[in-house]
This record gives C-alpha cells, sequence and structure tokens, in this order.
C-alpha cells in the first residue's frame, strides 16, 4: 500500500468517525442525519456527471443498497439518541465482521483461518463486556439498537461490495446510490416526519455541507481505495474509525468513558483489524 492510499484511509477514517459525532453531538439527532444525506445529492451529482454510468447488472443491488443504508441511517439516529458514541460506535462497527462470519460458516460454506477465528472471539468478547455495561446501566435500548445498526452495516457491505465490481465504476455506482438514498430518506421524512423538512432551514449552511461531504467521502475512498491496494489492508486500516470515534467522544464529546469500556472497546478494534488481516 503506497504512503498516498494509506493517508487517504487514514482520512476516510477520521471523517467517518466526524460525521458520527455530528449527530451525536447534535441536539437533534433527527434532523442532522436528515441534513446530512440531503447534502450528499449535489455532491453525488457531481460523482455522477463525472463517472461513467454503472452497468445495468448491477442496477438491482443499487436499489437494494439504497434501502439497507436507509434503515443503517434510522438505526444510527435512533441509537445515537439512547447511548454514547463510545458505546454505539465500536458495537456497530464490530458487529458486521461477526455476523458476516456466521454467515459465511452457516451458508456459504467458507472455511476460516485460525487467525480469523481467533479474530472473532476477541470481537464477541468485546461486545460481550460492551452488552454487559448496558445491562448493569440499565441500557439495554442502546445495545440493541447499535445491534440494528451492525445488522445492516453487514448488509450494506456485501451489497455495494458486490454490486460495484459488478458495475464497472465505482464512483458510478456509489454517486448513484447516494441519490437513491437520499431519495428515501426524504420520502422517509415526507411520510412520517414532514416537520424535518421546514426545519432544514435551521441547520447551519457550513455545518451541513462539511457533515455531508465528510460521510460521502469518507465511503467514496474506501471504494477506490480498495481498488488501488490489498481490499484486506484497505479494511483493516479503515477500521481505526473505532479508535478516532474514542477520541472524539472522550474530548471533543466529552464522554466519561471507563476502563470497562475502553478494554471493551480495545478488544473490538484489535479483532476487526485482526479479521481484515486474517483474510
Amino acid at each position: 500500500m503506497s504512503p498516498a492510499i494509506f493517508f487517504a484511509v487514514l482520512c476516510s477514517a477520521l471523517l467517518h468517525a466526524g460525521w458520527n459525532s455530528f449527530i451525536k453531538g447534535s441536539a437533534r439527532k433527527d434532523l442532522a442525519t436528515f441534513s446530512i444525506m440531503m447534502a450528499h445529492i449535489p455532491i453525488a451529482v457531481i460523482g455522477v456527471l463525472l463517472s461513467p454510468a454503472p452497468d445495468m447488472a448491477s442496477l438491482g443491488y443499487l436499489a437494494f443498497g439504497g434501502f439497507l443504508h436507509l434503515g443503517y441511517q434510522l438505526f444510527l439516529m435512533r441509537s445515537y439518541m439512547h447511548g454514547d458514541l463510545s458505546q454505539i460506535y465500536p458495537l456497530a462497527r464490530g458487529l458486521s465482521p461477526v455476523l458476516i462470519t456466521i454467515i459465511s460458516l452457516v451458508f456459504l460454506d467458507v472455511s476460516l483461518s485460525g487467525i480469523e477465528l481467533a479474530a472473532i472471539a476477541i470481537i464477541a468478547t468485546g461486545i460481550a463486556m460492551q452488552a454487559q455495561s448496558a445491562w448493569k446501566s440499565q441500557n439495554i435500548h442502546s445495545f440493541l439498537l447499535a445491534f440494528g445498526t451492525g445488522c445492516f452495516i453487514m448488509g450494506y457491505s456485501l451489497v455495494d461490495g458486490t454490486g460495484a465490481r459488478i458495475s464497472g465504476s465505482a464512483l458510478g455506482f456509489y454517486s448513484w446510490l447516494s441519490i437513491l438514498n437520499a431519495t428515501l430518506m426524504l420520502a422517509y421524512v415526507a411520510l412520517f416526519q414532514p416537520g424535518l423538512i421546514g426545519a432544514l432551514r435551521t441547520v447551519s449552511p457550513v455545518h451541513t455541507l462539511i457533515g455531508g461531504t465528510g460521510s460521502f467521502c469518507a465511503y467514496a475512498i474506501v471504494i477506490w481505495a480498495c481498488t488501488q491496494a490489498p481490499i484486506a489492508l484497505v479494511s483493516a486500516l479503515r477500521e481505526s474509525s473505532i479508535l478516532f470515534a474514542i477520541v472524539i467522544a472522550r474530548f471533543v464529546l466529552k464522554e466519561e468513558i471507563t476502563r470497562h469500556r475502553m478494554l471493551a472497546v480495545s478488544l473490538i478494534a484489535s479483532g476487526v483489524v485482526l479479521s481484515r488481516l486474517g483474510h
């Protein structure tokens, strides 16, 4: 992996943790989430204009991915209404490789190396510690929402990865996916929370643009990097976002991070990186 790609993926990880912290730190998580998704549209239009159209064979993946991203965003928003960034983010990111491993073993007849199995065991231990903490603090609702968020991350990771490869145009695929996702979000809000549309004008345009650009670029960079370097290395480096999130939670959002939570997060982050490198 070249220094340029290494730095780009690190930037992607920081951007992802950053826009999550923007939602968590907002007084209205629903409005912050909605504004970020709407900010994707102008950026995605530029991506569409600059990229070849995705192959027709990828359209089914694109459509399914749009609904999975919507579910992810709605669950993420509600997760941050009940739990801390330092609790929700590691759980949601860490659950994905565990769930993908279970599906691979049970349904896809995939064999895993000893390193991969050890990594999953480490992640599962960290997740169990987070669940125990949530249970003791009577905040199990946040754990369940984070679990749901992780399920959607697993789903769109599998669908987007396959669709982008079939499309022949990673940026074109993601740009169209972002437009569809934003359209679905707008339809959802119009049906269930129409007041958010009018409330958009109360959100700082600068904050919206920064959050939307960061969110779009974070994923676009990862897709690009996977075409330039081994996917396992890109994925492992990408999960450094968990550590960025912890730093932001502690020093920007001023969350209290106990030794128990720090140990759990460290296990999840280490296991995720190890699982990627084990491929």
